[in-house]
């Protein structure tokens, strides 16, 4: 006679799963304190749009800011977490939030990195993705 087992997805993977959560949310307020703090008004959190998500939204003197967070022990670990398919799918949720500003994709605008290293420092990459 077979038994049948189920698999259960066990505890600790549960609690490392919330960690990481807990973890990306810590860095995100990190990092909006860092804007905030050089005077940023915050227009939108984990915005979601069918590109993707956008971490942050900024304004500053008439300048919409995207802002893409990364966490690692290390700054370095956590810019190599964006690679070229991530890039493109920020990119894109930026142009599908900057067709609804008033100037439309005229807006001046950029996309910030904001890197959370693993004491909780954060260093922004300015216009990260741009020439």
């Amino acid at each position: 006679m077979m038994s049948h087992c189920r698999t259960h997805p066990s505890r600790p993977a549960q609690r490392r799963g919330k960690t990481a959560y807990l973890a990306g949310i810590a860095a995100e307020q990190s990092a909006r304190r860092r804007y905030e703090q050089a005077g940023y008004r915050l227009l939108a959190e984990r915005w979601r749009g069918g590109g993707g998500e956008i971490d942050l939204i900024f304004e500053k003197n008439g300048e919409t800011v995207f802002v893409e967070v990364k966490r690692a022990r290390e700054y370095a670990q956590a810019l190599a977490r964006i690679g070229p398919a991530q890039q493109a799918r920020i990119a894109l949720a930026c142009e599908e939030y900057a067709a609804r500003l008033p100037q439309g994709r005229l807006s001046l605008m950029r996309i910030d990195v904001a890197l959370v290293n693993g004491t909780g420092a954060c260093h922004i990459v300015k216009n990260a993705f741009g020439a």
